[in-house]
């Protein structure tokens, strides 16, 4: 009894992490490149308390088992990096990949991050830099006289002037990884390689594995808010029924003290 006890617990906390994981999906739901993330449970270890294939008798076998599971636990999350959806933005340096790759960022400690947000601008150095002020890793920088950057496909940045010369070019490089969602992430819609995501591999947009470039288009988050909530309410009948299972056990455990 003692047992169903803490085996409802467990499934009580692991409802509550994946609500956990649910509320951060919709937090993120206009969340510029954000990917979802979902739970991934595993059940605990079992009593096995008669051996399946065990000897019944001299000529015969067990043909089942007897094990008692102990419980779940919450594994890992596991991020989705299915595409999202292409939205116009009109600004010459909002940029969106359509298909794979990753922005890479130089950051304050000298480390490359990695993000699929493109919601980019220019610092007052003429540098292209996200959101948060890091720069490119490719150093795309707006030069004097220049008045309109046409960003291709491939990655080839062109500065104008007034008159429609060219007076700067740049170009732009994606990177890619053997297993993306072993990619950590470090917020402000950043992600750092890792042992498990492999180490980067750079190319130009358009090319083998790569995306291509839409300027003037953002990639939104790829959270589906009606899948999100019909998950949500499997959550919340789930953490019902194991504190359900644990006042049944309570309502067992005081009949039994009465005896």
């Amino acid at each position: 009894m003692i047992n169903s006890l803490w085996i409802a617990k467990t499934g009580m906390s692991a409802q509550q992490t994946q609500l956990d994981v649910i509320s951060h999906n919709l937090a993120n739901v206009s969340t510029t490149g954000y990917k979802r993330n979902n739970a991934v449970f595993e059940d605990l270890i079992y009593q096995n308390l008669r051996q399946v294939g065990a000897n019944s008798s001299e000529q015969s076998q067990l043909p089942t088992g007897l094990h008692l599971g102990l419980g779940v636990n919450v594994v890992a999350t596991n991020r989705d990096f299915r595409q999202g959806a292409l939205q116009q933005s009109g600004k010459d340096f909002d940029l969106a990949i359509n298909g794979a790759g990753f922005f890479q960022v130089s950051m304050p400690d000298g480390t490359t991050a990695y993000t699929r947000d493109g919601s980019f601008t220019i610092d007052k150095d003429g540098q292209m830099v996200n959101s948060s002020g890091y720069p490119l890793t490719d150093g795309i920088t707006k030069v004097a006289g220049a008045v309109k950057a046409s960003i291709a496909a491939n990655g080839e940045v062109t500065f104008t002037d007034s008159a429609g010369k060219a007076v700067g070019t740049g170009r732009l490089t994606l990177a890619s990884f053997i297993n993306p969602a072993g990619l950590e992430p470090v917020g402000q819609n950043l992600y750092k390689e890792s042992i498990a995501s492999g180490n980067p591999q750079t190319g130009s947009p358009t090319s083998a594995g790569f995306g291509e470039l839409k300027q003037g288009f953002l990639e939104t988050s790829n959270v589906n808010v009606v899948e999100e909530l019909v998950t949500m309410i499997q959550t919340q009948r789930a953490y019902e029924m194991n504190s359900k299972a644990i006042q049944t056990s309570d309502q067992m455990l005081a009949k039994l003290a009465q005896l």
